[in-house]
């Protein structure tokens, strides 16, 4: 058995589609033990009913949130971790960044080291900054030890002209509009799906399972 866990942050939804469809291709693999998370919202009440949140974040309320006291079982006991975020000014959302900022002690312990990480994320635009959060998040992996997995040309959907689509080599993304009302397409899904199968494969190798 190999175990998978994805970690996202969503506030619109978008991310959460994204992670489910990481989730179902990480599924795929046979002997794969797949467990979908979300990290803690910090946004007050008051300002996720001003950014229209309220009932975009009732879609994934179902999901567990990882909380100080799971770190040791949902993190470090992974064979690998996929995480999602949202872009915030070409970086990771701050509610992403205090989960990784919390692993200080299981970082001290090697916990991670020799690990999968693999990224994934959503913007309003096409150029809104998806390939730095990919690659800024990966100097965090970097940093725990872990064993970074991208998103390989042999997912040729990444290639496509014919359509606006979210993909690089760097990790599964979509684009969401301004306004976040276009919702990740059949594409960008497949390629998330991709990104779940293609980092589990990886993390059952290294694992020798």
């Amino acid at each position: 058995m190999v175990r998978v866990n994805i970690i996202f942050h969503s506030v619109h939804a978008h991310t959460f589609k994204m992670a489910e469809a990481v989730a179902a291709g990480a599924r795929e693999v046979e002997g794969a033990e797949v467990g979908i998370y979300q990290v803690p919202e910090t946004l007050p009440q008051d300002v996720l009913e001003k950014m229209g949140a309220i009932e975009a974040k009732k879609l994934f309320a179902h999901i567990p949130v990882v909380t100080r006291d799971m770190y040791e079982e949902v993190l470090a006991d992974a064979d690998a971790l996929i995480f999602g975020t949202p872009t915030r000014y070409g970086m990771m959302t701050a509610q992403m960044r205090a989960l990784l900022d919390g692993l200080g002690k299981l970082w001290s312990e090697d916990a991670f080291v020799g690990k999968v990480g693999s990224v994934f994320t959503s913007s309003n635009t096409q150029h809104g900054g998806q390939e730095s959060t990919l690659l800024t998040f990966h100097v965090t992996l970097l940093h725990l030890g872990m064993v970074i997995v991208g998103l390989p040309y042999a997912e040729k959907r990444q290639s496509r002209m014919d359509e606006i689509t979210g993909g690089s080599p760097y990790g599964a993304s979509t684009i969401v509009n301004v306004d976040g009302s276009r919702q990740p397409s059949e594409n960008e899904l497949e390629i998330a799906r991709y990104q779940g199968r293609h980092v589990t494969r990886i993390a059952r190798k290294i694992a020798g399972k």
